[in-house]
């Protein structure tokens, strides 16, 4: 009876190996063929770039800061912003679309879906809450300006084995650093992580300004250059992140430029037309995709026509429900449509639903957003070391209400420990299920293993 167990057993450890080893096959060849297909990219960046200049002739200095969504200076940007270093034989280049449009997103496969089961099933709570959890590099390591993914980075990524980190200019000094930066951090996790930033082009840029002179403009100033600009700008950004080891980037914007007086989003617009702002938005996501780059629509339900910036303090949307689907909805949809794989959810209040920011309100983030608009994938909440949060509401009220709300990333937290516990806590005492939290978990993981 005895032999007969341990017969069993040994069956039953040989055949776990040998799944894990075909899984571990799967994804090596995936990986193989997503390195092929980016050298499309690749190939067409050289070591040089063209010199930015402005107006004066002189270039321009571009300050950044460790804040999600903090914006910077519009000097020195190139107005026609190509490849670093792209040369300009058109038979090589006559368009990044050409050798990047027919590169498919990676589809949701059984195998695909066995995996994501084989790996959550092998998580403990902890580990999940976890994964709903993108702070920045300076709150992970505690270093603010880090460059290195050393043995402080490590463990804290053993104790809060978190989703993936935001990196900010601060942390990039040079090329060669920067790569090493992130390919030493992929190896300090069982689970791929989120490498991500914000690179807009414009006023929010945090890598290129640093390793290149051919930058991307603002992209409210293609706005009449069509879908294919706008797809060849995504793609070039993708290139140019992706060479360092980022999967994605916290881009397009997805707002209208409807208020002239609105400081925050303008120029970073597409378009202050609602119908042509979705057609450049639908085409920057296929663009980023062509660059095997995750992409984020940004910042629903819309921040283009309020007078307030979420950075400083609460930021009023005016405009009833309808009004918003007749209007800053159109953008996100077609973002949606195209296949955006993440949602940002701006810190916004809309009068006519709720008297509290658009992360805590389940109509919005649910209903609307994922019932009414069909998004399946990862809702990220903005930056929640904006004073829209931390002036009204605690870490720890945040995270809870967030999730509750149906958010699956809680982006940049001051305290990964408070954010956590609170998730746990909550889980514990019966306030959100473990169910829930699988259900984020599940999107966040098909994310990653997307690109």
């Amino acid at each position: 009876m005895n032999k007969n167990k341990k017969n069993w057993t040994l069956i039953g450890i040989i055949t776990i190996m040998l799944f894990i080893f075909l899984l571990g096959y799967m994804q090596t060849t995936k990986n193989r063929d997503k390195e092929r297909d980016t050298e499309q990219i690749e190939d067409t960046i050289d070591a040089e770039g063209a010199t930015s200049e402005d107006d004066s002739g002189e270039s321009g200095d571009i300050n950044t800061s460790e804040m999600s969504e903090e914006v910077m200076p519009d000097d020195g940007l190139a107005e026609n912003a190509s490849l670093e270093g792209v040369e300009e034989n058109t038979e090589n280049n006559e368009s990044i679309a050409d050798e990047t449009e027919n590169i498919p997103s990676a589809p949701e496969t059984d195998a695909q879906e066995k995996y994501i089961d084989f790996v959550m099933n092998s998580m403990s709570l902890h580990e999940k809450v976890c994964q709903m959890i993108l702070p920045s590099f300076a709150t992970l390591s505690g270093v603010k300006g880090a460059k290195i993914s050393g043995d402080i980075t490590k463990k804290a990524l053993e104790d809060y084995p978190v989703s993936g980190i935001i990196y900010d200019s601060s942390n990039f000094e040079t090329e060669e650093q920067t790569k090493q930066m992130l390919d030493d951090v992929k190896q300090y996790t069982k689970i791929p992580l989120i490498l991500t930033l914000d690179e807009e082009g414009g006023r929010v840029a945090r890598l290129m300004p640093k390793f290149t002179d051919a930058l991307i403009g603002p992209m409210f100033m293609y706005k009449s250059q069509g879908t294919e600009t706008a797809y060849n700008n995504a793609a070039i950004i993708a290139g140019n992140i992706s060479k360092y080891g980022f999967n994605m980037d916290m881009a397009p914007v997805a707002d209208v430029w409807s208020n002239s007086a609105n400081t925050v989003i303008g120029d970073r617009a597409y378009s202050d037309d609602y119908d042509e702002a979705a057609e450049l938005v639908s085409a920057a996501v296929s663009g980023f995709h062509g660059g095997k780059i995750a992409c984020t629509l940004k910042h629903f339900p819309g921040h283009g026509d309020t007078l307030e910036d979420s950075h400083y303090g609460a930021a009023y949307v005016g405009k009833t429900l309808d009004e918003l689907r007749s209007g800053e909805f159109i953008p996100f949809k077609a973002g949606i449509d195209a296949g955006a794989d993440a949602v940002m959810i701006g810190h916004l209040i809309v009068s006519d639903i709720s008297e509290e920011p658009a992360l805590f309100s389940k109509e919005i983030v649910t209903d609307i957003l994922r019932g009414e608009l069909g998004f399946e994938g990862v809702v990220i909440t903005d930056s929640l070391q904006m004073k829209a949060m931390t002036d009204y509401y605690g870490e720890d009220e945040v995270a809870v209400r967030a999730i509750e709300a149906g958010c699956d990333i809680l982006l940049m937290p001051n305290d990964i420990g408070v954010t956590a516990g609170a998730i746990e806590k909550a889980v514990s005492n019966g306030r959100l299920s473990e169910e829930r939290i699988d259900e984020s978990v599940r999107r966040i993981l098909r994310l990653k293993y997307s690109f």
